[in-house]
């Protein structure tokens, strides 16, 4: 591979679509097999010495760690929309641009949030596990009954590109949509969806809240026992967003005493090793974090990734940048 070629070092591999224009394109260190941590991002780092860096969620740099990237780098491309593991004022400071993929993700991580809703409101999980024993017996006629969402009340805490993606999906379940957010949308953008501006407010109207907020210091364990509390009495509860936006010690609690009757979640405080008490919960339908996981998504969002990669290093604007 030609030394000219500028060096782009991958924490993960990328679909063979972007993987090819990577190779064809790019310099790279071999790809690693498994999840790095941050001290392995950084060894390989000042023994590649590269140019750019495309990075994914769930690996942080911080502070600490940002001071120690070798000056090479003039670029960190997170192929996500989140950039909550990320230090961007300590980026910033070192003059490296850090870019995201806003937009190429929208519909199909609103898919994964109807997905959670319908599959916690029908049981689906507890279905599978019965179909995995053998089912062998019909079920009487008021047995595992889930719950209809069509006609529901749908709360959407965060009504950004994907917020709205989900209430278009949800007025074709016929949903009364609401929603709360740090200011109320244009009318064009609303749709006819009831805006209240504090949440608080909003709860009590929720058959169903799904969560669709970045995560922030602000936002740490918002969804806390108090907000829980003020749901109807067996509300639905979807977060296909962050994992700590939510105290999940009062989510449990609220799930094992019926106040939550079910639970849709695609995103948890540890990944990938979530609290276990989540998985003893038969009322929990969980996955794990893929709400993304589509091959047109990903190829996407590695695509847009390296523009931006290419643009930066071309000594273009990038398409995508992060603003501190």
């Amino acid at each position: 591979m030609s030394p000219t070629r500028p060096r782009l070092l991958l924490v993960q591999r990328q679909t063979g679509p972007v993987m090819q224009r990577i190779e064809q394109s790019f310099s790279i260190a071999p790809v690693p097999d498994h999840r790095l941590t941050t001290r392995e991002l950084l060894d390989m780092a000042r023994a590649f010495q590269p140019q750019a860096i495309m990075t994914a969620t769930g690996l942080p740099l911080r502070g600490d760690d940002v001071a120690q990237l070798p000056d090479c780098v003039k670029v960190v491309a997170t192929v996500s929309v989140g950039t909550d593991h990320l230090d961007i004022p300590a980026l910033h400071a070192r003059g490296i641009i850090v870019t995201n993929t806003p937009d190429v993700l929208t519909e199909c991580n609103a898919d994964m949030a109807m997905l959670l809703m319908l599959a916690a409101a029908r049981r689906a999980g507890e279905y599978t596990t019965l179909m995995r024993a053998g089912w062998g017996r019909g079920l009487a006629m008021d047995e595992m009954l889930g719950t209809r969402i069509s006609g529901k009340r749908l709360g959407i805490v965060g009504m950004g590109r994907i917020g709205r993606a989900v209430a278009r999906r949800a007025r074709g379940f016929d949903m009364k949509v609401m929603y709360s957010n740090r200011r109320r949308l244009p009318a064009d953008q609303e749709a006819g969806a009831t805006y209240f501006s504090t949440l608080t407010d909003m709860l009590p109207h929720c058959d169903i809240l799904s969560l669709h907020l970045p995560a922030s210091p602000e936002t740490d364990g918002m969804i806390n026992a108090d907000l829980l509390g003020r749901l109807p009495r067996g509300a639905i509860f979807v977060n296909a967003a962050r994992g700590a936006l939510v105290d999940e010690d009062a989510l449990i609690d609220a799930l094992r005493s019926g106040q939550v009757g079910a639970a849709g979640l695609d995103v948890f405080r540890n990944e990938p090793n979530p609290d276990p008490r989540f998985l003893e919960l038969p009322n929990v339908f969980l996955t794990p974090h893929v709400g993304s996981a589509t091959v047109e998504t990903r190829t996407d969002m590695g695509m847009l990734a390296v523009d931006n990669v290419e643009a930066v290093l071309a000594g273009r604007a990038a398409l995508t940048p992060v603003a501190a």
